[in-house]
């Protein structure tokens, strides 16, 4: 049994369609608890990374709980298929490099090549595709100075997809009137605009990005060999597209009918999802493949969630056409869902607005980074009514409502990262235990 410092811990694996091992199921089931939290993992691309998160993030629950003797809290880990680029500073828990604070000077880029660690992630994400993976790899490390090496890296990502384009359901956080919304800019644009506007990103992060000459840098004729930190970005953000289906598949299709079983054969067993980063996005999408007659989900806790503040919105605001994906999916929820967010997450505020935008989620949104395409760990839930907006210190103070949405914003103490990602994966804090805690009703905390 995997030992990750709490008990009773249960862990679930899903495929990338949202299968699970009937024996972990069964052993889900059998845990002696009254309540039962699962924290579904982010970008992390091995099981023992995720369980390095998972024994930070639980830590500080045994003691938070111990003043609470009717409670027998357990403890679960969801992991599925992610990947995460090994050179992402990951703070707060074990097999993660250090990160600066928000304050630190600008950090140099890594740089755009792999590292043979995140090769062979990536290869294990994009089975079948070992050939395109070592060519784009000798590209990054050999960042030609040349027009045609781009096109080529172009031809070569875009074939690594398999995810449809944007449109309703788990590919897409939010669904458009008059159709599925436009076909991936990742996927159509020209490659080398893409790998512009990544580099520009990238250094508004704080991020220093080596620069080109003067003048035509940008322009045909001008060096174009700093444009493949850029590049590198493009391919970091064709596995964002691919995980982002692959985390809405796996809560739709695979936690959401695990928690309508639960609720059959443990209707006692209170449970508390939580996930992070696209986790957050898997927790949110399995409320909308639970059956409508469970009621066993007391309460959803987003940690830093990768998906769009629009998603819980029943009409999109700013002349947006459609609704979110999830717009009913609060009411499945016999409590809160609760959406703990930062400013200090620049990958949130910075590369997915970007990333979202080249995704097609909107039909009709303008061009740029603006604050309409951020998502929920950067500014909360948004065009939801009622959603009760909270700072830390008062979640803290006062707990948080029963039911409906609630932002919370958690910058406080989620602050601590450099660029490009910021704070986006320092969560492991014993005051975000107790937000869980609190949106779960669990006395103690």
């Amino acid at each position: 049994m995997t030992d990750i410092g709490v008990e009773p811990y249960r862990e679930i694996t899903f495929d990338a369609d949202g299968d699970a091992d009937p024996a972990q199921r069964a052993a889900l089931a059998d845990v002696d608890a009254t309540d039962l939290v699962l924290f579904a993992h982010g970008w992390n691309n091995t099981p023992g990374t995720a369980r390095g998160m998972f024994r930070a993030f639980f830590a500080a629950f045994p003691a938070l709980v111990a003043g609470a003797p009717a409670v027998r809290l357990g403890y679960g880990g969801l992991v599925w298929p992610s990947i995460r680029f090994t050179d992402e500073a990951v703070p707060d828990f074990p097999h993660a490099t250090a990160a600066a604070t928000p304050a630190a000077s600008p950090t140099t880029a890594p740089g755009s090549a792999l590292d043979g660690a995140t090769v062979t992630a990536l290869k294990a994400f994009f089975p079948g595709q070992d050939a395109a993976l070592d060519t784009i790899a000798g590209l990054l490390a050999a960042q030609p100075d040349s027009e045609d090496a781009f096109a080529a890296f172009g031809r070569l990502t875009r074939q690594l997809v398999t995810a449809p384009g944007g449109g309703p359901g788990a590919a897409g956080d939010l669904t458009v009137e008059g159709g599925p919304g436009a076909p991936s800019a990742l996927l159509t644009d020209d490659v080398l605009a893409l790998c512009r506007r990544f580099t520009a990103a990238l250094a508004e992060t704080g991020l220093a990005v080596e620069p080109g000459p003067p003048g035509p840098a940008f322009s045909i004729g001008g060096s174009l060999k700093h444009l493949w930190d850029g590049a590198k970005e493009v391919l970091r953000q064709t596995t964002y597209y691919e995980m982002k289906h692959r985390a809405g598949t796996v809560g739709r299709l695979g936690l959401g009918p695990l928690l309508g079983q639960l609720a059959l054969t443990r209707p006692d067993l209170r449970i508390h999802l939580v996930g992070h980063s696209q986790g957050a996005r898997l927790v949110a999408f399995a409320l909308a493949g639970l059956p409508r007659t469970a009621r066993n989900v007391k309460s959803v806790t987003l940690l830093e969630g990768a998906f769009s503040h629009y998603a819980f919105a029943e009409r999109l605001p700013d002349g947006l056409a459609g609704a979110g994906a999830l717009s009913d999916a609060q009411e499945r929820v016999d409590g809160p869902l609760v959406s703990c967010y930062s400013r200090f997450d620049t990958a949130l505020g910075v590369i997915y607005p970007l990333a979202s935008a080249l995704a097609g989620d909107y039909a009709s949104a303008l061009p740029g980074l603006d604050r309409r395409w951020w998502a929920t760990g950067h500014d909360g839930i948004q065009a939801v009514r009622p959603c009760t907006t909270l700072t830390l210190a008062e979640a803290l103070r006062d707990g948080v409502p029963d039911s409906g949405c609630v932002s919370v914003d958690a910058a406080a103490v989620v602050k601590a990262g450099g660029p490009p990602s910021g704070a986006h994966s320092d969560i492991c804090h014993p005051e975000l235990a107790r937000v869980v805690l609190a949106a779960g009703r669990i006395t103690g905390s």
